[in-house]
């Protein structure tokens, strides 16, 4: 017997494994509220996608450990999910680039990371790539929509990597 050809889906960011598109309010509050709580030291959990590409979950992993310079993930404590998509993690001094040791973890595991930082406000995140590389990721907020720039009367601070 002929096995039925699957229906091809032309969006790529449906694929399981594709780099997500967008990531929640909600999440993006857990996680600053996260950040905020665990200050002085660092805070780091995982990203869970949706199918559609939308990080909307955020997971703590047991015996994850941190400290005021480091954050240890336990992967092999990871539940059997295709679905988690890459880190995230706080930078208590502010500075929101990958060091070094970030870098070499999101070359090793996962599509997109963010790093938050102090204050933990709605401007003070950002979102890399595999690679390291600075990445936009659109807000969704509760009714789906991409929400717009930072509103809360802060400008967005610009912290460059230094060479």
């Amino acid at each position: 017997m002929f096995r039925r050809e699957r229906k091809r889906t032309s969006d790529y960011a449906t694929k399981l494994g594709a780099a997500p598109r967008a990531i929640t309010r909600q999440v993006l509050d857990s996680a600053m509220a996260s950040g905020r709580s665990s200050y002085p030291n660092e805070f780091g959990g995982l990203l869970r996608a949706d199918p559609p590409g939308i990080i909307s979950e955020l997971l703590l992993l047991p015996g994850t450990t941190a400290g005021r310079r480091h954050a240890n993930f336990q992967f092999y404590m990871m539940p059997a999910d295709l679905a988690v998509v890459g880190t995230v993690h706080s930078h208590p001094s502010g500075a929101i680039y990958p060091s070094d040791a970030d870098t070499r973890l999101f070359r090793n595991w996962g599509r997109r990371h963010v790093i938050i930082g102090t204050p933990f406000g709605p401007s003070s995140w950002r979102a890399y790539d595999s690679n390291g590389r600075p990445v936009e990721i659109p807000v969704l907020g509760a009714d789906g929509r991409p929400e717009g720039p930072p509103t809360d009367g802060r400008p967005v601070r610009s912290v460059h990597r230094p060479d």
